[in-house]
């Protein structure tokens, strides 16, 4: 692996890391508090409008649609300085890495026009439309249909799982055009107005409090036919496409978010009190503390090797799920020793003045029970590894 920097990117790095230090001496960084969701989002908008108007959004973006037309290894420099920052990841994270880069790939003059600057700038959100009630980690299995009038299509379906729904202005749709062709191609994508008469959207309570997630229902939704993405039953292809584009980054996000949770638990444990001395002295706990250094290096590691390939070329493939799974169960391992060094602490919930952290370590590790569902849940994953990787067949 290659782990030196160019002076190039060594000056965009310095660059960004000064505009940072002087954002965070004026207050400009938003925090990681227990916020409500309402609060984070506004506030989320408003982060990412002064990134972009700065000029570090889009920073992979090519510069004639308002990006910095840079590559992968600035990216990832990107994400890094953020993390070191304390600042959240972007609102609009989802069209930044995915959306943007399709309709910049493969759509329409017009639609370029219409959507690239609002994703930069925050000032319109986008949610996904992908998985079902019957269709989660089997994506093709989907039902939404989607029938043309003349220049228009009708829309019928159920969509769950949608983040950020309730605050989204669009959504990227996948739906059957075709019932007759195989079911991975008669699929079409479509961009779908989230302010469309026919959409009704639900929160979803999860047992972390929040209700970022959303089943969304769509009766008889007109989407006029320009707001196909690639062309009718180009849907799974523009799929692929899309998640090419995540898998570019995602693994590094994964790695940050539990290297700064990681961070956050070394610097408690120095300071928390277990039994009248801190709870980093307590030889079992220690142990459980250096589990998880060595598990984050060695996901930091991996998250470099896979890095490498795709800069020499390579394309990403099972060994995406292989990281998936070690960091989503590996987040959770971390968080459960969290909230042993809290002891009884650690049932107090956000908002209890007694909460450790303010209650962030019982908040982290409900919410980590969600990250090895999300993203193909862990046995889908080892499925792909097993097929994939190890060569096994299919179970019968």
């Amino acid at each position: 692996m290659d782990f030196s920097y160019t002076p190039e990117q060594q000056s965009f790095r310095n660059e960004l890391r000064s505009w940072l230090e002087a954002r965070r001496e004026e207050g400009r960084i938003p925090p990681n508090a227990h916020d409500s969701l309402d609060e984070v989002v506004a506030r989320g908008r408003l982060w990412q409008k002064t990134l972009a108007e700065a000029g570090w959004c889009g920073i992979h973006w090519p510069a004639e649609y308002g990006g910095r037309g840079a590559g992968l290894i600035e990216q990832i420099i990107f994400q890094e300085e953020l993390a070191r920052i304390g600042s959240p990841q972007l609102i609009n994270l989802l069209a930044l890495s995915m959306v943007g880069p399709v309709i910049i790939a493969h759509g329409s003059e017009a639609q370029k026009r219409r959507y690239l600057r609002p994703i930069m700038t925050a000032e319109e959100l986008w949610c996904q439309g992908y998985s079902e009630p019957g269709a989660g980690s089997d994506l093709a299995a989907l039902s939404t249909r989607a029938l043309r009038y003349g220049d228009d299509y009708v829309i019928d379906g159920r969509k769950v799982w949608t983040s950020y729904a309730q605050y989204a202005d669009f959504c990227i749709v996948l739906a059957r055009t075709d019932k007759q062709a195989p079911k991975h191609k008669g699929i079409t994508m479509f961009i779908v107005d989230m302010h469309s008469a026919g959409i009704q959207v639900s929160p979803l309570k999860q047992m972390s409090g929040d209700s970022e997630f959303n089943e969304v229902l769509f009766e008889e939704v007109r989407v006029p036919s320009e707001n196909i993405i690639g062309g009718e039953g180009e849907g799974w292809n523009m799929t692929v496409a899309m998640l090419m584009h995540e898998r570019a980054t995602l693994t590094f996000q994964r790695q940050l978010q539990s290297r700064v949770a990681l961070d956050e638990l070394l610097d408690f444990a120095r300071e928390f009190m277990v039994a009248g001395r801190t709870a980093a002295s307590d030889p079992v706990l220690r142990q459980s503390l250096a589990q998880a250094y060595i598990d984050s290096e060695a996901m930091r590691l991996t998250a470099l090797r896979h890095l490498t390939k795709q800069l020499r070329g390579g394309q990403p493939g099972p060994e995406g799920s292989m990281e998936k799974l070690f960091w989503s169960e590996m987040f959770q391992r971390m968080m459960t020793t969290a909230n042993h060094l809290c002891g009884a602490y650690s049932m107090l919930a956000p908002g209890d003045p007694r909460a450790p952290m303010e209650g962030r370590w019982p908040y982290l590790m409900l919410y980590s029970r969600g990250r090895t569902i999300a993203a193909g849940s862990s046995e889908i994953q080892r499925n792909i590894i097993a097929q994939r990787v190890l060569g096994l067949p299919k179970a019968s």
